[in-house]
């Protein structure tokens, strides 16, 4: 394993990329779907399933784990990685989208953003320098900068503060990130569906030499097409040579899409949600497990996957639990569904080392869109 940070650029395919990033704790595999840990815990998984799917690397949330148990005791417990049985590398946000999105009375300034926890109420401040500094006690490997998300709809002005405010905090963040050999810090692109302040953003961003690059406030209410065209617009002011994360997003759609157009690292809560929800990702497309039409079906999930939820179980059994609100059945479904995506993801970057992307990309679409099998 490396000791320091490196992102390779192994093959292209179109604007498609395969690479892997190298860091003391392991390599990570591009294009690479990261599952969400937002409280230190992937949901309804154990530690050794969510390697076992194919998993490199795993987010946990600054804002959650701030609130509890606290950043502090997790680094008197030894960091996030041993607090949580995960040896391997983990990403953490800077808790800017959840204090944007789920806090109460939070005022914003130039310094940072005070609020009240959506737990107890208690009062909290987050700075560019205090974001960093809590990542920094969780011990994860790539750290985020604190940056404002701007939910869309929104006026120009309105974007355009928050990018520019969002540039300014990313150099703070540099700054008191320093130079930690091993880890990185990634600045997050910001500009709403302005194309304009989507190039300013990348290009102030590319200047500051920063190790990796996301691109935030997408997949925020807007329409797909207008996320792609931010991508497009956004991907090429970025460095080649610097992994490119696009910050919660998404559906298989989404992210043979965003590949497409020149994406590296994903991360979403959906295949989790979802299962716990009773809803199964497959090559058929997705399975609600919740309709009646499976509750005498002998047949698995799918019968040619290599994990055992989808093979080894009955849909009717499947149905069953999910229809009484048994634990196992979200697990099984969410074990399933993150398997669904780590597949999904290496049979992307053996397309594109095989410079055959995009005739695979249609493959897996024309799977979805063929649809479930036909009732018993």
């Amino acid at each position: 394993m490396s000791q320091t940070f490196s992102f390779s650029l192994l093959a292209t395919d179109g604007a498609a990329r395969r690479g892997e990033i190298s860091t003391p704790r392991g390599a990570i595999r591009t294009p690479a779907f990261m599952p969400v840990g937002t409280g230190g815990t992937v949901k309804a998984m154990y530690m050794d399933q969510v390697r076992g799917v194919g998993s490199d690397i795993i987010l946990g949330n600054t804002y959650h784990l701030m609130l509890r148990p606290g950043a502090e005791r997790v680094a008197r417990l030894g960091g996030l990685h041993e607090f949580a049985r995960w040896p391997y590398p983990i990403l953490t946000d800077s808790g800017g989208f959840q204090v944007m999105s789920l806090s109460k009375l939070r005022k914003l300034n130039e310094q940072g953003v005070t609020f009240r926890s959506h737990i107890d109420g208690a009062a909290y401040e987050m700075s560019p320098e205090r974001s960093i500094e809590i990542q920094g006690l969780l011990d994860s490997d790539i750290q985020m900068q604190l940056d404002e998300c701007t939910a869309l709809p929104a006026k120009d002005k309105e974007i355009e503060r928050a990018m520019e405010l969002s540039l300014r905090w990313a150099e703070r963040c540099k700054a008191a990130f320093g130079e930690q050999p091993g880890k990185a810090m990634f600045g997050i692109v910001q500009g709403g569906d302005n194309a304009l302040l989507r190039e300013n953003s990348a290009r102030a961003l590319a200047a500051m030499d920063l190790k990796g690059y996301a691109i935030g406030g997408l997949a925020v209410g807007e329409p797909q097409a207008v996320m792609l065209e931010m991508l497009e617009i956004t991907c090429p002011e970025l460095p080649t040579d610097k992994p490119r994360y696009l910050m919660g997003v998404g559906t298989p759609g989404d992210i043979l899409k965003s590949v497409a157009r020149g994406i590296d690292m994903f991360d979403c809560v959906m295949p989790t949600r979802a299962g716990r929800h009773g809803l199964a990702y497959t090559r058929r497309g997705k399975v609600n497990l919740r309709n009646a039409r499976h509750a005498d079906d002998h047949r698995p999930l799918d019968e040619e996957s290599d994990c055992p939820a989808a093979r080894d179980y009955s849909r009717a059994y499947l149905h069953h639990l999910v229809r009484s609100q048994e634990a196992l059945g979200a697990m099984l479904l969410t074990w399933n569904n993150l398997s669904y995506y780590q597949n999904l993801m290496g049979q992307i970057r053996d397309a594109i080392s095989a410079g055959a992307f995009e005739e695979r990309s249609a493959e897996i679409a024309e799977g979805w869109a063929k649809g479930d099998l036909p009732p018993l």
